[in-house]
């Protein structure tokens, strides 16, 4: 089982809009990934859920945080760090978790992220991610 850290802006495309990132959420239900996170990113993860241009209600939120992320990603205690990415220090924490947790590679969609070279952990895309892993044939036969 791979270990991954997934970012905001996958996750909500994963859980809310399926297409590529959808492939994602077969992966950790049925244990072909599973998903990292940390305070911080689970912060982040509720704070963007709540946008209001996603139009969900609190018991959206709440069903979403609970029952599709909570069973299935691991929590990984995280200790800030040297910077890494000085143009969005806020993406930091992606890194950082994918550290403690030795994770086997980031997902993100985020700009900043997969065009930083010197990361410590692979950086994918989503579509890199299923592609590298073998998934993107047929993402249910994790």
């Amino acid at each position: 089982m791979k270990k991954v850290v997934i970012d905001t802006n996958v996750l909500i495309s994963a859980l809310l809009f399926g297409g590529v990132p959808g492939a994602l959420v077969t992966m950790w239900k049925s244990g072909g990934i599973r998903p990292l996170y940390s305070g911080d990113i689970a912060d982040e993860y509720l704070r963007v859920l709540a946008y209001p241009k996603f139009l969900l209600s609190e018991e959206e939120i709440d069903f979403l945080f609970s029952q599709e992320i909570l069973p299935w990603f691991q929590i990984v205690a995280v200790q800030s760090d040297n910077p890494y990415v000085y143009e969005d220090p806020s993406d930091d924490k992606f890194i950082w978790c994918a550290i403690a947790g030795k994770a086997d590679a980031i997902i993100s969609g985020d700009e900043h992220l997969l065009s930083f070279t010197s990361c410590p952990v692979p950086v994918l895309s989503p579509s890199q991610f299923l592609e590298e892993y073998g998934y993107s044939q047929n993402p249910e036969k994790v």
